[in-house]
C-alpha cells in the first residue's frame, strides 16, 4: 500500500471534520472540477487521449452526482428533495449522452445547474445553516 500523499491526508482530514453541509459543497465542487478537466478532452489532439480524458471524467462526475442523489432524505425533504433527485437524475442522464455522443454541451449544462447550486449552497452556508457535524459512520462516503 503506498503512503498517503499530503493531499490525501488533507482532504481525509478535511472531509472528516467538514459538517454536513460542507460535505455537500465539496461534493457539488468535485463534481464542476471534473466536468471543467473533461471538456479539456475536446481539445486534445489525440483522439484516444481525448476520449478517455472526457469519459474518465465524466463518470467520476457522474459518480458524485448519484452519491448526492442518493444522499436525499426523501421523506424529510418532502417536495423539494423529489425536486433535487429529478434534477439529479436529469444531469447524470445529461452526462451520459453526452459522454456516449462525445458532445460537450451536456457537460457545460451540468456546469452550469452545478455552479448554481454550489452558489446557493455556499450561501446557505455562510448564513449559518447545515452546521451539524457529520457522524462518522456517515463518512463512508469520504473515504
Amino acid at each position: 500500500m503506498r503512503p498517503a500523499t499530503p493531499w490525501q491526508s488533507y482532504r481525509k482530514v478535511a472531509t472528516q471534520t467538514a459538517s454536513s453541509g460542507q460535505l455537500v459543497l465539496m461534493l457539488f465542487e468535485g463534481a464542476i472540477r471534473f466536468l471543467e478537466c473533461s471538456l479539456q478532452g475536446f481539445a486534445m489532439d489525440d483522439p484516444a487521449e481525448a476520449n478517455q480524458t472526457v469519459s474518465n471524467n465524466v463518470i467520476r462526475a457522474q459518480a458524485v452526482i448519484q452519491e448526492l442523489n442518493l444522499s436525499l432524505n426523501m421523506e424529510a425533504g418532502g417536495e423539494f428533495a423529489g425536486t433535487m433527485r429529478r434534477l439529479y437524475d436529469y444531469l447524470d442522464w445529461r452526462l451520459q449522452q453526452s459522454n456516449v455522443r462525445k458532445e460537450p454541451a451536456g457537460i457545460e449544462e451540468a456546469i452550469s445547474r452545478l455552479a448554481v447550486l454550489r452558489g446557493a449552497w455556499s450561501e446557505m452556508l455562510q448564513a449559518g445553516g447545515a452546521q451539524t457535524p457529520v457522524p462518522a459512520e456517515e463518512l463512508a462516503v469520504a473515504s
